[in-house]
Parts: structure tokens; C-alpha cells; sequence
């Protein structure tokens, strides 16, 4: 508790809107071996005194500014090529500040909880990765953990380039992400890493987007509810740690501090601390993996997922920033009685492709059972990486698994359904029983559905439900999902409804 109330008083330091700098301080981004953002205006901003000149000097040209009353100053490189070789940006006020080796290329934002900081080290065939990676043009900057109660401005990190030394402690996700597009792209890649295990979609929220809506009312009163228990709970955390230290330590886990003020549950406390000091930036897009600790209260999901893409485009000054995630992948959920936790949160997912600009790399097929880390890492990155390669840069491949595009009744008695695909060229399945499809009648009772290919559609029949009127695929936690495109990506889990037939009364 005493690390988080530490990490919370930073927030607030940051945060405080009259702060006196000594020195000239450029913004978080701006550190040695820093990536900025090709083809497009790159601000440069930072700190000082009120009032202070402020000139910054990069690649031969001088761009003058003066902080204002906050201490706050920027200004705007004009757009520039990808450039491999290093350039040094120099930011000058009462002292001089030298950022060394920075590149050009494509910059993208990667946040999420566990599953997008869970490193290169924890994913499969660590040893021969690591041992591959010799990608200097390749860099991660680590976001410290930071909470704050307001929007701050600065936060701590560094950059690292991809080495065998370094591409350890790298988001595997990202990495693989980064690896493939420097690949395909021949230009340098960063990857600024603002990721926390098990945190909440709207600790990542801004005050304004969690302010926007009043269904998120629902927020604030459970965090209302946590701080007002909080005080009991840290008693009782202590005298169970005091218990526990007195037993000599035994192997059993140390108590946990309940969460409370100034933790990572806080909403907005990552936004403000991690996300919101790179708004100034000018950034390729975002890479989003989370969901998972949402999943008990997956009826929110949706709109405090759209919420956050939007604010964040609004934040970065990019109404059509791109914004690609990763759909939760297979998991047997052990502690989830319905079994279907997942499902919604899945389909929440699916949902949010109805915003401009949003992509989804589905991971039915690669999810581990009985490990909410699945391994492969890999295949998430390039999956990512496909979405951007194709909507950003334009290359020809395919960059989604098949969605659905409708369901329709077939001939009047036959009870058939057909679903239609987006994504299906090739359409095929791994079992040829095509397990997974469920329909359902008025009622709303799903029942297993035979399935058949035919060209880019499936046809479904169940004996018991003669008039369906909803069909879903690959529901459930750990559902099966056999069905795939001719590019081997497989076809998002879904629910949707069932439309008449052609000619059917209305």
C-alpha cells in the first residue's frame, strides 16, 4: 500500500496545474532513442519555468516557443520521411537538454492489462526469440505504473531498443506487433508499452468520458462504495499481515491490500497517470488488449468500450485514429458459474466495429483452457499487425477472420437458416461437423444446430426449434470454433438475429 500511496502522490505532483520547473523538460515521449511519428506534424512539447524561452533544434532547423503561465510549452516539426539513422533533438531553455538517437517511423500506442504486458520472456519459445532479437530499429518504451487523480502531464519511462539483452522484458504482444511491421514495412518501429495486469476499462477512462454518459453514473458509485469500505478493509489487512508475519511467513501467499484510493482500480487513475502525458503526440494508432476483468459486469462493456475510443481520438486530436484490439481469447473460467462470461465481453468487442477505424483480431483458436495468458503471443502480433498493414499502408492481404454479415430463413417449413459472411473467402472449417452454431426460437432456449458449407455461408437446421429467430456461434467461455477463411484466421464467436425469408410477411 505504501508503493501505491507513493504512486499516487506522484500523479498528484504532476498533476498540479501551477507547478515551477528549474530546468527545461521535455515531455515523456522524449527520451534518448525516441521513435516519432513519420508523415504527419510531430509536436514536441515539455515543461519550464512560466514564461521561459524555450528553443528546440532538430536536423538543422530551430523552432522558438515561450512556456506559458502553467510552464507548458510546444511546438510542431513539420512531417518527415521514415529515417533509420539517428538524429539528435536538442531543447534549450536556462539549460540544454539532448535527446540522443532518435528515429522516424511508425509509432503506435499499446495498452491493455495482463495479457498485453505479459512479456516476450513469459510467452512461448522465449529462449530462440529473445535470442532473435536483434531489431535496433525496433523500440519499447515501458510506461512506469503510474496513478494520478488528474490529468498529468509527465510521466517515467525509457526507450530500449530490440536486443537479446533487452526484448525480454518487452509486451509480447507489442513486440510481435512491431516485429511485423518493421519486417514489412523497412522503417523503425515504437512501441510505447502503457499496459497494468488486471485493471479495469474505466481506470484507462478519462474524468470526461467517464462524465459523458450517464450510465456510467454506475462507476462512481461502486468506486464510492470501495472507498468508503476501504478503511475497514486495510485494518483488517493489516492485522492479517501481522498474522502472517508472526507465523514465520509461511509458503502461503502474503495477504493482499485490499484496493482502495490511489490503486490501479481507481477510475481514470491510468488514464490520468499513463495514458494522458502522450496526448500531445502524434502517434500511428493504438493497439487495446483488456476486457478480461470486466467480464462479471460484461453488460457495461460495450459503451464504456466505445466511450473509450472515442475520448481517446478525441484526446489525440484524431477523430479516425486507428484503433485495433484483440477479442478475448478461449478460457474455461473456472469461477464463472454461467459459463458464458466471456461471450459477452467477446461479443461487446464485436459490437465496437461499428465505429470508423476499429479493427479486431480474434483469438478463439489460439486461447489456452486453463490460462487466461495464453502463450502464443505470436499469432495475436500478426494478427494486429494485418489490420495495420492493410487499413494504414495498404498492402494486400487479409486482415480479419470471417464476421457476420446476416442471418435469413430459408424456404418456408424447412426450419433452415442461412448466415452469410463478411471475410470468407476460402470458407472452411477444421471439423468437418462444424460444431459451435446454436439457434434459438421466440422463446430464446438455444439449441445445437447441424451445420453445412455453402460458398461463403453456413446453413443451420435444428429439429427442435422450427422457426429460429437467433443464431450464435462459438458461445461460451471455451467454446468450440472450427470455422476459418482461406488466409487460416478464424471466424469471430457472434450472436445475431434471424430475419425472415424472402417473401415472408413482415
Amino acid at each position: 500500500m505504501r508503493g501505491l500511496r507513493h504512486v499516487f502522490r506522484l500523479g498528484l505532483t504532476t498533476a498540479l496545474p501551477f507547478a515551477v520547473f528549474a530546468d527545461v523538460r521535455p515531455g515523456p515521449l522524449f527520451r534518448d532513442g525516441a521513435v516519432l511519428q513519420r508523415d504527419m506534424p510531430a509536436p514536441v512539447w515539455g515543461e519550464a519555468d512560466p514564461g521561459e524561452a524555450v528553443v528546440v533544434e532538430w536536423r538543422g532547423a530551430r523552432h522558438e516557443t515561450v512556456a506559458d503561465e502553467r510552464g507548458r510549452w510546444r511546438v510542431v516539426l513539420p512531417a518527415m520521411p521514415a529515417s533509420t539513422g539517428p538524429s539528435e533533438l536538442v531543447v534549450s531553455g536556462k539549460n540544454t537538454v539532448r535527446v540522443r538517437d532518435v528515429l522516424v517511423g511508425e509509432l503506435w500506442l499499446c495498452s491493455g492489462q495482463s495479457n498485453m504486458a505479459w512479456t516476450v520472456a513469459q510467452s512461448a519459445d522465449a529462449g530462440a526469440e529473445i535470442a532473435a532479437a536483434d531489431f535496433p530499429l525496433i523500440r519499447h518504451f515501458q510506461v512506469a505504473k503510474t496513478v494520478a487523480a488528474r490529468p498529468a502531464f509527465s510521466v517515467a519511462g525509457a526507450w530500449k531498443a530490440a536486443s537479446p539483452k533487452t526484448a525480454g522484458d518487452f509486451s509480447a504482444v507489442a513486440y510481435y506487433f512491431g516485429r511485423e511491421l518493421h519486417r514489412r514495412l523497412g522503417v523503425p518501429v515504437g512501441l510505447i508499452n502503457a499496459s497494468w495486469g488486471s485493471t479495469h476499462i474505466e481506470s484507462w477512462m478519462s474524468p470526461a468520458a467517464l462524465a459523458s454518459d450517464p450510465a456510467f453514473e454506475t462507476v462512481h458509485r461502486r468506486w464510492a462504495e470501495v472507498v468508503a469500505a476501504h478503511p475497514a478493509k486495510l485494518a483488517a489487512h493489516a492485522e492479517a499481515l501481522a498474522a502472517w508475519e508472526a507465523a514465520g511467513r509461511p509458503a502461503k501467499r502474503r495477504p493482499r491490500s485490499p484496493d482502495g484510493p490511489g490503486g490501479r482500480l481507481e477510475p481514470s487513475g491510468l488514464h490520468n497517470g499513463m495514458i494522458h502525458p502522450f496526448t500531445p503526440a502524434a502517434i500511428r494508432g493504438v493497439i487495446w488488449y483488456q476486457g478480461e476483468s470486466n467480464s462479471a459486469r460484461h453488460e457495461e462493456y460495450a459503451r464504456l468500450f466505445t466511450g473509450l475510443i472515442e475520448s481517446w481520438r478525441s484526446e489525440f486530436a484524431r477523430p479516425g485514429l486507428p484503433f485495433y484490439f484483440v477479442q478475448l481469447a478461449s478460457n474455461i473460467r473456472r469461477h464463472d458459474p454461467s459459463g458464458e462470461e466471456f461471450s459477452h465481453i467477446r461479443e461487446a468487442q464485436r459490437t465496437a466495429l461499428a465505429l470508423p477505424g476499429t479493427g479486431m483480431a480474434v483469438t478463439i483458436d489460439i486461447g489456452d483452457p486453463r490460462n487466461i495468458h495464453p502463450s502464443n503471443k505470436q499469432d495475436v502480433g500478426r494478427r494486429l499487425a494485418r489490420l495495420a498493414l492493410k487499413r494504414v499502408h495498404g498492402l494486400e492481404l487479409e486482415d480479419s477472420g470471417p464476421l457476420p454479415a446476416f442471418a435469413r430463413r430459408g424456404k418456408p417449413d424447412t426450419g433452415e437458416v442461412r448466415v452469410a459472411f463478411f471475410h470468407a473467402a476460402g470458407l472452411a472449417a477444421t471439423d468437418p461437423a462444424l460444431p459451435g452454431f446454436e439457434v434459438a426460437g421466440a422463446d430464446g432456449v438455444f439449441f445445437d444446430a447441424t451445420a453445412r458449407l455453402e460458398g461463403e455461408s453456413v446453413v443451420l437446421r435444428s429439429p427442435r426449434v422450427g422457426a429460429p429467430e437467433t443464431v450464435r456461434y462459438a458461445w461460451g467461455n471455451n467454446p468450440p470454433s472450427p470455422l476459418r477463411n482461406a488466409a487460416g484466421l478464424p471466424a469471430s464467436p457472434f450472436v445475431i438475429p434471424v430475419a425472415p425469408a424472402a417473401g415472408d410477411a413482415p
